[in-house]
């Protein structure tokens, strides 16, 4: 009986513990709502209207912190102009070029480096990698995959690099020129991981594109899942599925079948239990890096639609199988040329597996594009892709029992 006891008053400590730690990290937002003091970041050219910058961030272990960012606007504009801020994934930094192509889309752009890092390289003593050189006001680096959850919550990298990202939008909606109901956030890689989770805490985003990146990791079939399964941490605090139920704003999910990181059904678990609209782009061939998530036109598409008319420019809101033939429905502003059937025999993770595209039938009534084909004997995972041009629009991921 004593037993029982101290196990119960043990879980009731255990959920306590969940839900204070909850509330400090849905209360970010409220820490993080003001501007940040900024400073010129002196020893980096400007490029044309970009600069680099610091701005000031959370205290770490008591100590000032600053974060690295590279910030620009269009140089062409009339009035007022949409934003975005963008967070690398894991190697990466503030990125200047990421910074350009969204200028040149119309938008202010900020590209922010969440681990302390600048964008200077920094040459290791004995073998190995190069890396980001750290500035002298660098708060916590990722430890791993949520390595650090047994560390007090403030002094966790994750709960740094949502605040790092939703200061980088107060520090864009206080600028005279940036429109600051028409601000959104993507993020690559682990910067999807983090824009996946920062959407469910700050409802100030106008929309979000997480790229590859997204929540519900701690059952995926790799490394993230045997990181993970047992990490109360995460699937208590940090899994931003957490607060999927919080996402009102359109989301672009932007990704491809065979990414070595993060499962499609991982990222199908999220946004399934976002409420606010959403659109999929699983790209074939897309590849995982930095370039391959900013130079494909479709997160441009999606930001200037949601800019400018208030919602995603195509949707898919169904699919479904019907006596062996995979169905899908698309809603679209473009024009949708073709559509095929992107299908897999094999289990397991999805990034190891053969996918496999066969032409899909589209017809047009009834206020959509509905696009089917046969499903492949065996089929285990499908989606079907229809393309407006070069714009892939996926319906839901979708797997065969």
């Amino acid at each position: 009986m004593r037993s029982l006891l101290c196990l119960l008053a043990l879980c009731a400590t255990l959920f306590a513990e969940t839900i204070a730690d909850r509330k400090v990290v849905l209360g970010l937002m409220d820490t993080c709502a003001q501007a940040p003091k900024t400073y010129e970041a002196e020893g980096f050219k400007a490029d044309g209207p970009i600069r680099a910058i610091f701005f000031d961030s959370l205290p770490h272990q008591g100590k000032p912190t600053r974060v690295f960012a590279w910030i620009g606007l269009p140089a062409k504009r009339e009035g007022k102009v949409p934003g975005i801020v963008l967070v690398h994934g894991g190697g990466g930094t503030a990125y200047k070029e990421w910074v350009r192509k969204w200028n040149a889309q119309g938008f202010a752009a900020i590209s922010i480096a969440v681990e302390g890092q600048t964008d200077e390289e920094e040459k290791p003593a004995g073998k190995g990698r190069s890396g980001w050189a750290r500035h002298a006001f660098a708060g916590p680096a990722r430890d791993g995959i949520f390595a650090d959850t047994k560390l007090p919550l403030r002094e966790q990298w994750m709960y740094h690099a949502l605040a790092d990202t939703m200061l980088a939008n107060s520090l864009l909606r206080s600028l005279p020129e940036v429109d600051a109901t028409k601000i959104g956030v993507m993020g690559v890689s682990w910067g999807g991981v983090i824009t996946s989770t920062v959407l469910g805490l700050d409802d100030r985003f106008a929309f979000g594109i997480p790229t590859y990146g997204c929540g519900h990791l701690f059952d995926a079939e790799n490394h993230w899942g045997r990181a993970l399964h047992d990490n109360e941490g995460y699937r208590q605090v940090w899994d931003g599925l957490n607060y999927a139920d919080r996402v009102k704003m359109p989301v672009l999910w932007l990704s491809w079948p065979q990414d070595a990181h993060f499962p499609l059904g991982c990222q199908a678990e999220h946004y399934r239990k976002a409420p606010g609209p959403r659109m999929v782009s699983l790209i074939t061939k897309m590849g995982h890096s930095h370039p391959a998530g900013w130079n494909p036109p479709d997160s441009y598409a999606f930001a200037k639609s949601v800019v400018e008319t208030g919602k995603p420019w195509g949707s898919s809101p169904s699919a479904r199988t019907q006596d062996g033939t995979a169905i899908a429905v698309f809603h679209s502003s473009k024009p949708l040329t073709r559509a095929v059937l992107v299908s897999t025999t094999d289990k397991g993770f999805t990034g190891t597996r053969k996918w496999v595209e066969t032409p899909a039938m589209a017809a047009s009534g009834g206020g959509g594009t509905t696009a089917s084909a046969p499903l492949p004997p065996g089929t285990t995972a499908w989606y079907i892709n229809a393309y407006a041009g070069d714009l892939t629009l996926t319906s839901d991921y979708q797997e065969t029992r």
